[in-house]
């Protein structure tokens, strides 16, 4: 049974950093490019970054390009994102899932970006 475990949430003031990480584990990560969505608070779920299973140019999300940073050790089924210059509306839960399937999202790790 596969299973993605995000972590590395929490709060921050507007202008900092998080690292978010997904430990992938039940299935061939290396061979799956993966997803990273959010949920910002009373809102639908949206995109925000995919990288290729080799991971290659990942593409983002306008909102977050250019702050935001995917990147994956196949060798240790980790999918991490880096962000960077934090907005207030960057505020929601991240989840992390296959591409193309985001109802293989794991629990989710809250991001609360709060002066």
């Amino acid at each position: 049974e596969m299973h993605l475990v995000e972590s590395g949430g929490g709060l921050v003031q507007p202008g900092g950093s998080l690292r978010l990480s997904c430990a992938a584990s039940g299935f061939t990560f290396s061979t799956y490019a993966m997803t990273w969505i959010r949920q910002p608070p009373g809102k639908g779920l949206e995109w925000v970054s995919t990288i290729m299973a080799d991971g290659v140019d990942p593409s983002y999300a306008p909102s977050v390009k250019g702050r935001f940073a995917s990147s994956r050790d196949n060798a240790k089924n980790t999918l991490y994102l880096q962000m960077n210059s934090l907005k207030i509306e960057d505020t929601g839960k991240y989840y992390c899932a296959k591409s193309g399937d985001w109802n293989s999202k794991g629990q989710g790790t809250q991001v609360t970006v709060s002066s």
